[in-house]
């Protein structure tokens, strides 16, 4: 009976061009500690779909520093946004807008002045019937996607290895809508008798990418054409709507742990949440709105930490690798030290890191011990972490498409790349030579 085979899987969260850059660090990272080309499956989420789907296209061959060096570019010269004033959708929009001011103004100063209210009225009015027809913002930034990273790239076009699945959030179901290279999904759809079937090897990727990073409030629902129904009469029938797909998962860990067809049984999680903690200030209701929105959102990340990783890792005996933005390099051993003591470490990674029976009977008391074992363990080197101007340059990037600044783009990739070695070293020796043998021979006699 042949082994089972064991896929390993990288999870690329949500964030804008500052996701984009940090999990740019996370791969070149990965990339030089030999774990890149064993990755199976890339599941991305809004900003890594960005970086996740060029990557996907330029990694055979596996000239990393080309695509590394080009993505780069883009990301510290070609603003979306930027490019987004100057489209004609926008400019469209904008003189839309100007013909109802302008009648407002004019007027104010005639004879029948509310015939002013009843101009902003009607505008109002309009905006709140036809926003999405007025302005349909994701189309046009559908296509700048496409002119700066996919040039007409099909989901068909992406190679078999490693697997991209790219994620959205469907508003009709609330439920996740994923894109892969020869299937696009959403689990309600499958299920119902007969299945509605999509076809995605002619679906643009920079479309997928579009629902993907779909932003609610700013950007305008992605839905899904005629022609990817499978059966052309379930177009008439089902009509998903989608948007931004941290609405539902902003890590892009929850398929990669969920049993199913991109289950994972190592996980690397680069997650590039800002974790800001700053005083806030509220100007009007959209900020309120939004805000209200991110803390949603932040309660979502929290309980699928708690139960996607946390409690995953231990009881279906994964190994998985996250960390964040937010947090402090300096820190991650007496986090595995902590989480060791609550239980959260399975026992084939305790095994390969070789810690002694005193200290797996009691970590709290050698915690102290642990930590100094495991600094010499991983090489871990004071002198290759971020200072702590760093850290605040990197987490002060807002979540947004405008191009970045080097030293932006520096900080963010120099806190990924030393994230994913020390966690990658803590928590996933199946990955790292010296400790992969030892791993998968106690992995065996559990």
């Amino acid at each position: 009976m042949s082994a089972p085979i064991h896929r390993v899987g990288l999870s690329l969260s949500g964030g804008g061009y500052r996701a984009s850059a940090f999990h740019l660090g996370t791969l070149r990272k990965l990339s030089e500690m030999g774990i890149l080309e064993k990755v199976d499956i890339i599941s991305t989420i809004s900003g890594g779909s960005i970086t996740g789907a060029y990557f996907a296209l330029h990694s055979n061959p596996p000239e990393f520093n080309t695509f590394f060096n080009s993505m780069k570019e883009k990301i510290l010269h070609r603003s979306v946004i930027s490019r987004l004033l100057l489209t004609s959708t926008f400019l469209l929009f904008i003189l839309f807008l100007a013909v109802f001011l302008f009648g407002f103004f004019y007027f104010l100063f005639t004879s029948q002045p509310v015939l002013s209210l009843l101009s902003i009225a009607i505008l109002v009015l309009l905006l709140l019937k036809f926003q999405f027809r007025l302005f349909p913002v994701s189309r046009a930034i559908e296509k700048i996607y496409d002119s700066f990273f996919y040039e007409g790239k099909k989901l068909g076009d992406l190679p078999d290895r490693p697997l991209l699945v790219i994620g959205s959030t469907n508003l009709q179901t609330s439920r996740p809508f994923t894109f892969a290279k020869d299937c696009m999904q959403d689990s309600t759809y499958s299920y119902l008798v007969p299945p509605v079937i999509f076809n995605p090897e002619n679906f643009p990727i920079a479309r997928a990418v579009m629902a993907s990073s779909c932003v609610p409030f700013a950007f305008t629902p992605v839905p899904i054409a005629a022609e990817f129904f499978v059966d052309p009469v379930n177009a008439n029938k089902y009509h998903p709507l989608l948007v931004d797909g941290g609405v539902y998962d902003n890590q892009g860990i929850h398929k990669l742990v969920t049993t199913g067809q991109y289950q994972c049984d190592t996980i690397i999680t680069s997650d590039a949440g800002g974790g800001e903690t700053g005083e806030l200030t509220f100007r009007n209701t959209i900020s309120l709105l939004i805000t209200s929105m991110n803390v949603f959102m932040a309660r979502i990340k929290k309980a699928q930490m708690a139960e996607d990783i946390y409690q995953n890792a231990a009881t279906a005996n994964r190994e998985i690798a996250y960390f964040s933005l937010g947090w402090d390099a300096e820190l991650l051993i007496e986090g595995f030290v902590k989480n060791l003591a609550a239980g959260q470490i399975t026992k084939s990674v305790i095994a390969a890191h070789e810690l002694r029976p005193e200290w797996i009977a009691d970590p709290k008391s050698y915690s102290d011990q642990i930590a100094e074992y495991l600094k010499s363990r991983i090489e871990f080197d004071p002198n290759k972490l971020p200072t702590a101007t760093e850290k605040k340059i990197a987490r002060d990037v807002p979540t947004g498409l405008s191009s970045l600044s080097q030293s932006q783009f520096d900080t963010l990739v120099k806190q990924a790349e030393v994230l994913t070695e020390l966690q990658v070293k803590l928590y996933c020796p199946s990955l790292i030579g010296k400790y992969a043998t030892a791993f998968f021979e106690i992995r065996k006699a559990e």
